[in-house]
């Protein structure tokens, strides 16, 4: 089990950029996937991005696609989301969260049911 705990959120002008963390502890963060989530007012939670153990498979959702990058640093036990190009639509809680992975897995795109370990959320909101 990982406690997960987000940070970089807050308000950017349209086209701007945020990076996101996602700081993990309480287990070996290498043996976890990480996605990313977000949840805009009224929505249901959206995945947005995944990455698995060591960044042999990583996914994005459509619409961020060119415009976000995950990544993760398994020696810090943190993974991030790089955000560019941002738009009013981004504007949402992002949640980082993890699962166990094994490469049989083939995928780290899951559905949100299946991911375990959640972080808090941080805010982004994006306006002129």
């Amino acid at each position: 089990q990982l406690q997960l705990v987000e940070s970089g959120g807050g308000l950017v002008q349209p086209g701007g950029s945020l990076r996101l963390s996602c700081a993990a502890s309480g287990s070996n963060f290498a043996n976890y996937a990480i996605g990313w989530f977000r949840q805009a007012p009224g929505q249901k939670r959206e995945r947005v991005s995944c990455i698995s153990t060591w960044s042999q498979i990583i996914n994005y959702v459509d619409s961020v696609k060119g415009r976000f990058t995950i990544s993760r640093v398994n020696a810090e036990n943190t993974a991030y989301l790089q955000m560019n190009s941002l738009r009013s639509e981004d504007t949402a809680i992002y949640y980082c969260a993890a699962v166990r992975w094994y490469f049989r897995d083939g995928t780290c795109w899951f559905d949100e049911s299946e991911w375990r370990d959640w972080g808090q959320g941080t805010q982004v909101t994006v306006a002129s």
